[in-house]
């Protein structure tokens, strides 16, 4: 079979056979789409080779993330289901739990009556994850080559549209008819010519709306409150506070070649049998951390809100609010950079996180209730032991995107523009972390690029998003530095949807060297049959919730401030499933505890107005919304019902009052009963009868 396949395709692919050693699939990248890329062909009947600079197999997997971003996990099938099958059957068996009772830690993560009689679970160690993806390579007899670094500026041999070999800076060379590019940050795919980009493009490039900088929309992992950026607080003169760029972000919607924030998701535990206390790194310097003593004396304390439990009494600790383990603004150069600039970008980022920790555990300028509580954990002291207890995988979140035929963008993830080549599918929040932290027009320190927006639902991903355009290589496909939007990436970007296009990729590559076929000539529907077959889910049948259609602000009359032009404090969030103003409406999560206040300001000239309140109804919003209006004398106060529907159509009347200059709206949810929406508040000109 295998010699056939060989014979087959050196015709069609053009790379004659020869007496050495030439692979059906060289897989390059040892990441989680990888490991399944390459146990996927062999299960086939290819040959196949996995090589890579990874030393540890499973890339963000098995280095941290162990509380799966999963959104809907019933259309997760294939090889990526098997894996959290295999994570299942690992706590199922008592001496999994070390550290911890398997009901002390519940039922996170365990899968439901989705899993049809193959039981999942989605909360795993990094140590579980790594030795599963070690288990799969053994055994299906794959041959690995770690550290192997690929020589990007002539290791790449193409004849004509197609890669012949591939060259490592040690000197490995690896003939391959057909190739994966499984790493995170795309090299094999730049080194061999395929068009891509770094950064955001602009809302007007493929029709977007969250796209670009985003300044308004950015009000989670945000400053809470006032806090000034500058190191003599409100004096600029006295220069700005470590870990905040003089640059202003830019119109929202345009572009720039900024990306994502990136961190360690580490590995803690408070079990004293196995916790090692935060190491003090070398280079420590206090001053990088006065922004965050700052925020902390002001009261913030949400410190612990992502130690998201994973068994064993461990955690995979992700970043959460203003300041935190995402380390914004210090890893543009890291897309296109040279290995050794990567090095010491990843080093500056460990020295950047590991000495938060120490400074949150330590620093008296945190107050001592936090300091004392952080005490109680450390690094666990039998996960990444040869790296001193540190993950030894950055979490790239984004780096080099593809450009191809087919781009992914908001409006597929949507479902405005049809998918018609679904090769799987993705469902998490269209999910962008911060990329800048500046200075507003107050002084004051803001993030900017939060995004987190559901799509709807889940959305097929299209086999030529992975495909490159056929002039440029013929036999090369790229299921994680895909085809994709940055917005459209920030839902793509998850570690399960990274195995089921790892998954497919390398049924489309088995699949066209049998039928003698180049990949861009590969019928869809026979590829289709071979996906399905194999277990892959490709449509969704379950309901699907549409973004309603929103309200312009063209058009409206009086005074309207949209809830992007308010001052927001708290973790608000963003939505467009009900029909709202402008670009969609907030709500504060049902949090009811007075963190989540918005104000809305605008300057009137003298008059009588009728202040109204917009809003979208639904039985889950508060009954007991508080209201109030400064800038007509005495203030006004209020209290509206969210769950009835507003008497002035999308807007709810407050009444009619005179006004004159500066005049202020604001809500909140201290003391509330249900979900809080701001959206607009609109200033109606009423005169007198």
């Amino acid at each position: 079979m295998r010699m056939l396949l060989s014979l087959a395709v050196a015709v069609v692919l053009g790379v004659p056979a020869t007496s050495g050693e030439t692979h059906d699939l060289v897989v390059y990248g040892g990441t989680s789409a990888g490991v399944i890329a390459a146990v996927q062909a062999k299960a086939m009947g290819a040959s196949v080779v996995l090589v890579g600079p990874d030393k540890h197999l499973g890339g963000l997997s098995a280095g941290g993330l162990g509380w799966t971003d999963s959104g809907k996990k019933e259309v997760i099938g294939g090889l990526a289901r098997d894996f959290y099958h295999r994570v299942h059957q690992h706590y199922a068996k008592p001496e999994a739990w070390k550290w911890q009772g398997p009901n002390d830690y519940g039922k996170r993560g365990v899968g439901d009556g989705a899993d049809n009689g193959k039981p999942t679970r989605w909360t795993f160690e990094p140590h579980v994850a790594e030795g599963i993806y070690e288990d799969l390579v053994r055994e299906h007899g794959i041959p690995v080559h770690r550290a192997e670094y690929l020589d990007r500026e002539s290791g790449v041999v193409k004849d004509g549209t197609r890669i012949r070999s591939i060259r490592m800076l040690s000197g490995l060379t690896f003939r391959g008819r057909a190739f994966i590019d499984a790493t995170y940050e795309g090299d094999l795919m730049a080194a061999a010519g395929v068009s891509h980009t770094v950064g955001r493009e602009s809302n007007a490039s493929y029709g977007e709306t969250m796209n670009g900088v985003q300044t308004a929309r950015a009000v989670k992992h945000q400053f809470e409150y006032p806090v000034s950026a500058y190191k003599v607080a409100g004096d600029p003169a006295s220069g700005l506070l470590a870990r905040i760029s003089p640059e202003k972000p830019g119109p929202d919607g345009s572009p720039d070649k900024k990306v994502q924030a990136y961190c360690f998701r580490t590995c803690m535990t408070n079990h004293p049998g196995n916790r090692v206390p935060f190491p003090k790194p070398p280079g420590y310097d206090a001053a990088q951390y006065e922004l965050c003593a700052r925020y902390l004396q002001g009261g913030w304390s949400d410190v612990f809100r992502k130690f998201d439990p994973i068994p064993n009494r461990k955690t995979d600790t992700n970043n959460h609010g203003g300041f935190s383990f995402d380390n914004i603004g210090y890893n543009y150069e890291y897309p296109e950079a040279g290995y050794e600039r990567r090095k010491e970008i990843i080093a500056e980022h460990r020295v950047y996180q590991q000495g938060l920790l120490w400074f949150l555990a330590n620093d008296e300028r945190v107050p001592e209730k936090i300091r004392r509580r952080m005490n109680e954990w450390g690094l666990a002291r039998d996960e990444f032991t040869d790296n001193g207890n540190w993950p030894h995988q950055i979490y790239v979140r984004e780096a080099r995107r593809m450009v191809s035929e087919f781009v992914m963008t908001e409006n597929h993830l949507t479902g405005k523009v049809p998918t018609e080549q679904p090769v799987g599918m993705g469902s998490y929040n269209m999910d962008s972390h911060n990329v800048q932290r500046y200075v507003d027009a107050r002084g004051n320190v803001r993030n900017e690029g939060d995004i987190q927006v559901n799509p709807g639902g889940p959305y097929p991903i299209d086999y030529r998003a992975i495909l490159p355009r056929k002039s440029e290589c013929a036999n090369l496909l790229v299921p994680v530095c895909l085809s994709s939007s940055h917005i459209a990436y920030g839902s793509i970007r998850m570690e399960p949807v990274f195995m089921i296009l790892g998954q497919s990729a390398a049924t489309a590559v088995v699949m066209a060297l049998q039928e003698g076929l180049g990949l861009h000539d590969l019928p869809y529907e026979r590829l289709r049959e071979g996906l399905l077959a194999d277990g892959q889910v490709l449509e969704y049948k379950g309901p699907r919730r549409s973004r309603a259609a929103l309200i312009p602000l063209q058009g409206l009359k009086g005074v309207v401030v949209d809830d992007t032009a308010a001052t927001l404090t708290g973790p608000w969030q963003m939505s467009t499933i009900a029909a709202g103003v402008h670009e969609g409406y907030l709500h504060d999560g049902d949090l009811r505890d007075g963190s989540c206040g918005a104000k809305f300001a605008a300057d009137l000239e003298p008059g009588r107005y009728e202040v109204q309140v917009a809003y979208t109804p639904n039985q889950n919003r508060a009954t007991n919304v508080p209201v109030t209006i400064t800038g007509a004398g005495k203030p006004l106060s209020f209290t509206i019902n969210q769950r009835e529907t507003p008497n002035r159509g999308v807007f709810h009347s407050l009444g009619i009052t005179a006004l004159n200059g500066a005049v202020m709206v604001e809500l909140g949810n201290r003391g509330t009963d249900g979900h809080v929406i701001a959206d607009a508040v609109r200033f109606l000109p009423t005169p007198e009868r």
